[in-house]
């Protein structure tokens, strides 16, 4: 039986940091559609925006992104994934979503140095208004491609504001629902 955990949740909330620490923790493997998606805008020479909205017409983009992800459940059995559709193509993850306050989001991204590969924001203030552009069109995207809400938080077994707690906070919250959650599951099989 497999056990997966599927982060979703707002840029900047914290879900490749806090995917890291689990997956670590948990001896598990670590998998990150941001990195997929950074990747593929640096390779084409653009910001994730830009291929956020180059996606709105070009499909090819998602649907080469969400293979892999949908593809793991065949391939991995026990396994974390970052990716604001894996509750949607993982159903039988545990399903978090990862909350926090857009003005934080944005200090984080400005502060992180491991994002060189994006766009560098000239204030905090230009780096939270990218964010609720990047999140408005995929919001509208998903909707459009998948007809799923990645708002809607009744797609989600557990939600978590991350605004004022520490990535290793948020790790053992989730350990601890994640231990339930398998025994719940074995119980049913």
């Amino acid at each position: 039986m497999n056990f997966i955990i599927s982060l979703s949740g707002q840029l900047g909330s914290g879900k490749s940091t806090v995917g890291k620490l689990l997956a670590q923790k948990l001896g598990y493997t670590f998998y990150s559609t941001g990195n997929a998606q950074r990747k593929i805008a640096a390779e084409r020479g653009i910001t994730t925006l830009e291929l956020n909205k180059l996606s709105m017409t070009d499909t090819s983009i998602d649907k080469q992104i969400d293979s892999v992800f949908k593809n793991l459940v065949r391939q991995e059995e026990n396994f974390v994934v970052d990716s604001r559709l894996a509750f949607f193509f993982i159903p039988s993850s545990l399903k978090v979503k990862l909350n926090v306050q857009t003005k934080v989001a944005a200090e984080r991204i400005f502060n992180d140095p491991s994002r060189s590969e994006e766009k560098k924001y000239t204030s905090i203030k230009e780096a939270e208004q990218s964010l609720l552009d990047r999140r408005a069109l995929e919001v509208e995207r998903f909707k459009t491609l998948y007809h799923v809400d990645i708002d809607n938080e009744a797609n989600f077994d557990f939600i978590i504001d991350t605004t004022d707690k520490t990535p290793q906070e948020i790790v053992d919250l989730i350990i601890e629902k994640f231990y339930k959650f398998q025994k719940r599951r074995l119980k049913e099989s």
